[in-house]
């Protein structure tokens, strides 16, 4: 299906954009802009997303949010051994970045190459290699010839500059989809293959459809603001997949209930109903480490129904995988729910 090679195509490009939450702009320009190449009229918001409107004239109006924000880090300290200490952005574990690359990027827009390492991470020279990880012995050593705290500071890096690391975005032949921050662009380019098919096909949708691309999720405060008129919220997000849970890579994951409590009963039964009569490959379950967009706008006074679904991804918040086979399953139970 064109529009499914048209998802993985645009998450790609969306993952090679640096977007950790606060430093969002790219990610969201490009978004507006291929939205616009569709002929969907675009809004970007105060905090730097973009609100979308399909179908202007339809009744009982839902919003699909996804997030294109992502997981990083900020500049804490220079060091006077010329290396960054950081401060974690949203839920970022040192453990799992250690060894990777990144960019630091300047507030005056100048960005720099490093890498992430343990503190004198040679295992020929270090004899404790095996201690645990933390934001103290973890660090950042910048592919510059500095040796001081006065040489990083001549390159113009400084407290507070953005740190983003590689993604090492892969797409295997038999479809699985590797990367950091499938989590949630892959969910985003879902979000821009509906719309695709949507004005490409003509679609005729009963109900008027915001598309809300968010930029704070990951800090708890992306969807926070919606339009008055909304009477439904999905988050599009990542389904979990791990112990104890059902879904796999190749499903679309119904969130019965996260952190925050139970999902709308109504719009969780209404989406098994669809899955099993389409024959979607799909799984119920239950996050219990997980709070989506949909809460950020419950907790700002939302006052309507809610869902939360997503193609499963594993090893979530690391270097993440999912399936084209989970994107497909994900689009179809959205475009059979709309187009009812």
């Amino acid at each position: 299906m064109k529009y499914i090679d048209y998802i993985v195509e645009q998450a790609q490009n969306l993952l090679a954009i640096d977007s950790p939450t606060g430093y969002t702009k790219l990610a969201s320009a490009y978004v507006a802009a291929e939205l616009m190449s569709l002929g969907v009229d675009v809004k970007v918001t105060g905090k730097g997303g973009v609100l979308a409107c399909i179908n202007e004239g339809g009744s009982d109006p839902i919003m699909l949010t996804s997030h294109v924000d992502t997981l990083g880090c900020m500049v804490h300290q220079i060091k006077d051994s010329g290396r960054l200490k950081m401060t974690p952005l949203g839920a970022t574990h040192c453990e799992n970045i250690e060894t990777e690359n990144c960019r630091i990027v300047t507030k005056s827009g100048r960005i720099y190459e490093g890498t992430c390492q343990l503190e004198n991470a040679s295992c020929h020279v270090n004899e404790a290699y095996d201690v645990k990880r933390t934001w103290d012995n973890v660090e950042i050593v910048i592919d510059e010839p500095v040796k001081s705290a006065e040489d990083v500071k001549k390159l113009g890096i400084a407290n507070g500059d953005f740190i983003c690391f590689d993604p090492r975005t892969t797409v295997t032949v038999n479809g699985y989809i590797k990367s950091r921050f499938l989590d949630d662009k892959l969910s985003a380019a879902i979000l821009l293959g509906f719309a695709r098919y949507v004005t490409e096909e003509k679609v005729d949708l009963k109900r008027k459809l915001y598309l809300h691309f968010t930029v704070f999720e990951e800090i708890g405060h992306g969807a926070a603001s919606y339009p008055e008129d909304v009477t439904e919220i999905w988050s599009v997000d990542m389904g979990c997949v791990g112990e104890g849970l059902e879904c796999t890579e190749r499903e679309v994951s119904i969130c019965a209930k996260d952190s925050g409590g139970p999902y709308s009963y109504e719009v969780v039964s209404r989406m098994v109903e669809l899955a099993q009569k389409h024959g979607l490959g799909y799984a119920v379950d239950i996050y219990p480490s997980y709070r989506s967009d949909v809460g950020a706008a419950l907790s700002a006074g939302f006052d309507g129904k809610f869902g939360l679904i997503g193609p499963g991804v594993y090893a979530s918040h690391g270097y993440e995988r999912s399936h084209v086979d989970g994107v497909k399953n994900t689009f179809e139970l959205i475009r059979h729910y709309l187009e009812v």
